[in-house]
């Protein structure tokens, strides 16, 4: 045991506040391959069970290579967390408060995605302020399959 160790000190970095982020700041994910444990991880925890995004055989009689994601199941490889913003902002963050998207081009498994986000928008208020972030998700075409906005809403320093 050593006697210089605080699990309290056990953390990231200092965390930014409001007035610390810049817009067109970027914050990556990391890149990752849909499998099919994604699928039915997402089947399970959703309870979608239309054959559209797990029956083989369906999605070929419709002309597609395979099951298609569900598109919130893309969005999920948006969250904050997966990446380093979450981290970045620590305990500046007070919540999650609006996100919206659009599902541009199709996923199948085995297609690796590339999410990234980036500061859009800072609006400050009072104490806290609300950052917008820029939600971008390509695979590995470079196509965009995702694109979309979540807002943050943050404390400011204090004086």
């Amino acid at each position: 045991m050593s006697d210089d160790f605080d699990h309290r000190q056990h953390r990231y970095p200092e965390s930014r506040y409001f007035e610390d982020l810049v817009i067109g700041e970027r914050f990556y994910i990391p890149s990752r391959t849909v499998t099919d444990a994604n699928f039915a991880a997402f089947q399970t925890v959703s309870g979608d069970n239309h054959p559209i995004h797990y029956d083989v055989e369906y999605c070929r009689e419709r002309g597609y290579p395979g099951p298609l994601a569900h598109g919130l199941q893309i969005l999920c490889f948006t969250a904050a967390g997966a990446g380093n913003l979450a981290h970045v902002i620590g305990d500046s963050l007070i919540g999650f408060i609006e996100q919206s998207s659009k599902f541009l081009k199709p996923v199948f498994p085995g297609d690796t995605l590339y999410p990234s986000l980036a500061i859009a928008a800072l609006t400050p208020q009072r104490t806290t302020g609300i950052v917008t972030v820029a939600v971008t998700v390509h695979n590995q075409r470079d196509e965009l399959v995702l694109t979309g906005e979540q807002k943050y809403l943050m404390r400011k320093r204090q004086p």
